[in-house]
């Protein structure tokens, strides 16, 4: 197998080292970069947007002003930003529902941390020759529910738009926003527009809500600590 670059983005340190090993006995060549914070993540995708694949921690801890981009606003944001690069979530809990929004965010597979070593690296090796892994379990579609619809909504996002809904959630004003962005309050007030028709809401206190109970659904189905 050909050479990739993986990104593995954990703050746990001790897992990172299983995991590069892991990748490391089974994928030739492999280029593998750790990173234990989003803003980290984000500086190496930026200086490596060649990347093959990034395995992201679910729960990994954000610094002042990204915070907001850890758990699954983080996956939204990623995707957003490189739509080319698959994200495979990485967790201690394999709650199904949490998994369905994250497949409707975009994740290309979720690997639960209690896997065996061999069935990580055929994940791994699935995704990178261009599938998505899920187990059977995990793909069990089981009842619809509202935060997986609007989980798919966010997904339709432009990159900018998640900018936008991003300071939209600090309490941003339009024109703060356009200083931000370096665009005008018109084109701001024009993401605004979409972003509520994308997300089927009326108000962009509807829309902040929606993603703030994306943002925090991690912890809702449990999931803390992983």
């Amino acid at each position: 197998m050909s050479a990739y670059h993986v990104i593995i983005a954990d703050d746990h340190p001790l897992f990172r080292d299983a995991l590069k090993q892991t990748l490391g006995s089974s994928l030739d060549g492999v280029g593998i970069t750790e990173v234990d914070s989003v803003e980290k993540l984000l500086d190496t995708l930026s200086a490596s947007p060649g990347a093959d694949l990034v395995l992201l921690d679910l729960k990994m801890p954000g610094e002042k002003g990204a915070a907001s981009l850890s758990g699954l606003t983080g996956l939204m944001y990623l995707r957003s930003q490189h739509p080319q690069i698959p994200v495979v979530i990485v967790s201690a809990t394999d709650n199904p529902s949490m998994i369905r929004r994250c497949a409707n965010l975009g994740a290309s597979g979720f690997i639960s941390k209690s896997l065996p070593v061999d069935r990580i690296r055929q994940a791994v090796k699935t995704i990178l020759d261009g599938g998505v892994w899920f187990t059977d379990e995990m793909q069990d579609e089981g009842t619809p529910d509202e935060l997986g619809e609007m989980a798919a909504r966010l997904a339709t996002l432009t990159p900018q738009q998640v900018r936008v809904l991003s300071m939209l959630g600090k309490g941003l004003l339009n024109k703060q926003i356009a200083y931000e962005l370096s665009v005008s309050e018109a084109t701001v007030k024009a993401h605004v527009s979409a972003i509520l028709q994308k997300l089927g809401v009326d108000s962009r206190t509807q829309a902040v809500i929606a993603v703030n109970r994306i943002a925090a659904v991690d912890e809702a189905d449990g999931t803390e600590g992983a």
